[in-house]
């Protein structure tokens, strides 16, 4: 009995779980070939694919009976990325490979029926986690610099399995693949677009410095789009860290082109026809929705009330937790999603509530129902709600605005290093995300500050969630007004971005 053992990794959200790929090659009913261990559709058909590539390099199947065992055998196994370590195991288990030399190393790659290595997604977390098991990793070439970010372990990227198989003879060797960052590309527009719009540039400028939501309500053409897409210019690019972080989630969706890794904070913006598993993840291979792939980025969602209402209500739980968590018979997959979600919509179904000339004629019940779209708990969550009046002809024919996204940027990130620095230590990033005995200690206002909120709440029938929203939102301004304590004026200010009707 000859059995060969090559690692591999099956995906349960960002998690790889370590999976032995054992290839045994018995006496049996010549040229059956099976492979068992809870395989999907496209794990079964890796036997002509693996098959088909052993032909082009030359080797012929075993005329023996093939078994191929994923363990553990209760995990499911999904994806073409099992092509590789199954093809590598039968080789070892021929004697073409050495078979001790082959269980030190982690492998995924997808074949095609020329033998060449085809990229597949998650090489980045399948990379981590071998670095953790104390093995190297074989991968695709075009996957490479991707799995370079691991560090620390060896990598062999190949580019065809008859490269692989010469360099592990020793008869050819291939280069280590080389860490890359991605090319910024496409410039992000800048603030000095916008003409007019204070009070919206303000608004948005809070919600950068403290990682708050946003909601911007008004008319068609008020430069509501235009101002959520300048958004990213006014965050600091992502840390080392960060970067890691949100390139595991772009790497299980496939979108590291070329493997480069990004420092700029991720946009996402889904239409308004997105269903609940391409926004929040799942489908059949669970894999991770939009608001994972905004993590630590912005999630814009344009045009608010004409998502599905259960879609939406979904958002509910991400944005308190900070992670998708997607629950299945077999298992609870969860992704994260620390994202700052930004909205825009229109006061009403035509859009032009607050201007009689060119309202509907079923005005105020329109704004009533179309409202009413959106439910009082998401509203909620949000905690910057902010109106964008139309713009005047006269203010178009203004020369553009002196302030730009690099000055405002600066502001942001100057507040942005009060709060790493506050928070130093602590598994908080942003203002937003303090609660309960933290956000008591850095957002207590003076007495003036408190006297004014208690009223506020109590006129404004604020929730719990609401207040404390208030005190975080209070908390930027003060951080970028460069005050220690929570003052009155930024109590009274952040008091002014909480909803209370937006009918006229």
């Amino acid at each position: 009995m000859t059995v060969a053992h090559v690692h591999t990794v099956a995906f349960q959200g960002i998690e790889a779980r370590e999976v032995d790929v054992q290839v045994h090659i018995g006496d049996g009913a010549g040229g059956q070939f099976n492979i068992v261990g809870l395989a999907d559709k496209a794990v079964a058909e890796s036997r002509e694919r693996v098959r088909a590539a052993l032909t082009a390099i030359g080797l012929a199947m075993p005329f023996k009976r093939v078994t191929v065992n994923l363990a553990p055998a209760d995990l499911p196994k999904e994806g073409s990325h099992y092509d590789l370590p199954i093809a590598l195991g039968l080789l070892a288990a021929m004697g073409v490979l050495p078979a001790s030399e082959m269980a030190g190393y982690v492998a995924m790659g997808e074949l095609s029926l020329d033998a060449q290595i085809t990229a597949v997604a998650g090489v980045l977390p399948a990379a981590l986690a071998a670095s953790e098991q104390h093995r190297g990793l074989i991968c695709p070439a075009a996957c490479g610099p991707e799995a370079a970010w691991a560090g620390g372990i060896e990598i062999v990227a190949a580019p065809s399995l008859i490269a692989l198989v010469n360099h592990m003879k020793g008869t050819q060797v291939l280069s280590p693949p080389v860490a890359k960052l991605a090319a910024d590309g496409r410039a992000i527009p800048d603030l000095k677009d916008v003409k007019g719009q204070e009070s919206a540039k303000r608004a948005l400028e809070i919600a950068a410095a403290g990682g708050h939501n946003l909601l911007m309500i008004g008319p068609p053409g008020a430069g509501k789009s235009m101002l959520a897409q300048r958004l990213p210019g006014l965050l600091p690019p992502l840390d080392a860290r960060e970067a890691l972080e949100i390139s595991m989630v772009q790497s299980l969706a496939g979108e590291l082109p070329g493997g480069a890794i990004s420092r700029r904070r991720p946009f996402r913006n889904p239409h308004h026809s997105a269903s609940m598993p391409a926004l929040i993840g799942g489908g059949n291979r669970t894999r991770p929705g939009e608001i994972s792939l905004a993590h630590l980025g912005v999630l814009f969602l344009d045009e608010l009330p004409e998502f599905q209402r259960g879609v939406l209500d979904s958002l509910r739980q991400p944005v308190e937790t900070g992670e998708a968590v997607i629950a299945r018979v077999n298992a609870h997959v969860r992704y994260p999603a620390r994202f700052q979600l930004v909205a825009a919509m229109n006061p009403c179904r035509c859009g032009y509530l607050s201007e009689p000339a060119q309202a509907c004629g079923r005005a105020p019940k329109c704004a009533l129902d179309y409202q009413a779209r959106l439910s009082g708990p998401l509203l909620d969550r949000i905690d910057i709600h902010v109106e964008v009046a139309g713009v005047a002809a006269s203010d178009l024919a203004l020369p553009p605005p002196a302030e730009g996204s690099a000055e405002v940027a600066s502001r942001v990130a100057q507040a942005r290093d009060v709060q790493r620095k506050r928070y130093a230590g602590q598994a908080i990033r942003t203002n937003a995300e303090i609660e309960g005995e933290a956000l008591d200690a850095v957002a207590k206002p003076d007495a003036a500050g408190a006297r004014l909120l208690h009223d506020a709440a109590e006129r404004m029938r604020l929730t719990a969630r609401g207040y404390h929203r208030v005190l975080k939102v209070a908390r930027t301004i003060a951080d970028l007004g460069g005050a220690g304590q929570v003052l009155r004026p930024h109590v009274a200010e952040a008091l002014s971005y909480r909803r209370l009707s937006h009918l006229h």
